[in-house]
């Protein structure tokens, strides 16, 4: 279980000056150009600040272009004995911006720590959005971290959806609050320029240099590896996700015209492309079992019935009956009498 506690602060005074105007005005450019799109001028925007040199290019940056319309949030799992401190110094900095700010504790479920680290965080922010009554939440993923997701998931066999990484505009994962990354076209050596130049300083996490952790021993790889270009990567995985909605409009018209539900069974007839009746097969495989199911069982699902096969998946069981798929929850197996 996630535990979550708030804290607020917003008048620490620290003992240096900060001047975010410091950043360089090209900069400062691009970024309004970044944002024009995705911030609208009337809007306060939660800024998701962890203290590492990303964030605090982004809340640097943001203060510079729109003092007055951000608020930020800083999340300490208290998996470090260092990070109640960490977060302490985001909100010195912050008061000091005159950016109103609060600390989430949580506590981390047992497991994988990286993947319920993430959850946790995620709903504590979402949590926290609501409460402030901000609409939207900004994190300082940029193209490094793009490259990273997009070579690893490669590497796995991920289809289209996977390739696209994190898009720049989304929602809170497991949540319902808009989520933007307008920093998906900076180098992270670009983002430690800018928090120099604002003379911000910066904690850094141990966690990102362990290599037990396979993001980042293909941080190290990517690093190492002088001809593969973080932003040329970040580049295609935007435009995967472009192809990603076009197959999501596709299927959207598919699911509309070519599936039905009867009493408890699923009725589909197939016409689109495979890659789009893989989105079919997975929406109803997750209407009737309420999980999400992996791409590669939609996957071996969706080939066998195209080689008129009929299949099960995850409890589910499909008959192909004339032209048409049909999907049901799988009767119980009777028990045999002894």
């Amino acid at each position: 279980m996630t535990s979550i506690s708030a804290i607020s602060i917003r008048s620490i005074a620290i003992d240096r000056p900060l001047d975010p105007l410091l950043i360089d005005p090209v900069l400062t450019g691009r970024f309004r150009a970044d944002t024009d799109q995705l911030w609208a001028q009337d809007e306060r925007l939660g800024l998701a600040i962890s203290g590492g040199p990303d964030s605090m290019a982004l809340l640097a940056l943001c203060h510079a272009i729109r003092p007055g319309s951000i608020e930020a949030v800083t999340v300490d799992h208290g998996l470090r004995a260092e990070s109640a401190a960490e977060a302490e110094q985001v909100a010195r900095i912050c008061a000091d911006l005159g950016v109103p700010h609060q600390i989430l504790r949580i506590t981390v479920a047992e497991g994988n720590v990286q993947q319920e680290a993430r959850l946790a965080r995620y709903a504590a922010m979402e949590d926290w959005l609501k409460r402030q009554e901000i609409g939207c939440l900004a994190t300082a993923h940029h193209a490094d971290d793009q490259a990273e997701t997009f070579l690893m998931r490669l590497g796995r066999g991920s289809g289209v959806a996977g390739l696209a990484g994190v898009r720049k505009d989304s929602v809170v994962p497991g949540g319902t609050q808009r989520l933007i990354r307008p920093l998906l076209n900076w180098r992270k050596a670009e983002l430690v320029q800018v928090t120099d130049g604002a003379g911000l300083g910066y904690v850094t996490d141990p966690s990102n240099a362990d290599l037990s952790f396979d993001r980042v021993r293909m941080r190290q790889q990517l690093a190492e590896t002088q001809w593969l270009d973080p932003q040329a990567i970040s580049a295609s995985a935007a435009h995967l996700a472009e192809a990603d909605a076009a197959i999501e409009w596709m299927a959207e018209q598919e699911w509309s015209g070519r599936v039905r539900r009867i009493g408890q069974r699923h009725i589909y007839r197939p016409f689109a492309p495979p890659i789009v009746q893989m989105r079919i097969a997975a929406r109803l495989l997750k209407a009737i079992t309420g999980k999400q199911p992996r791409g590669s069982v939609v996957a071996d699902l969706v080939t066998r019935l195209s080689a008129g096969e009929s299949g099960n998946a995850g409890g589910v069981l499909v008959t192909i009956v004339g032209d048409a798929w049909r999907f049901e929850k799988e009767p119980r197996r009777r028990t045999q009498e002894p």
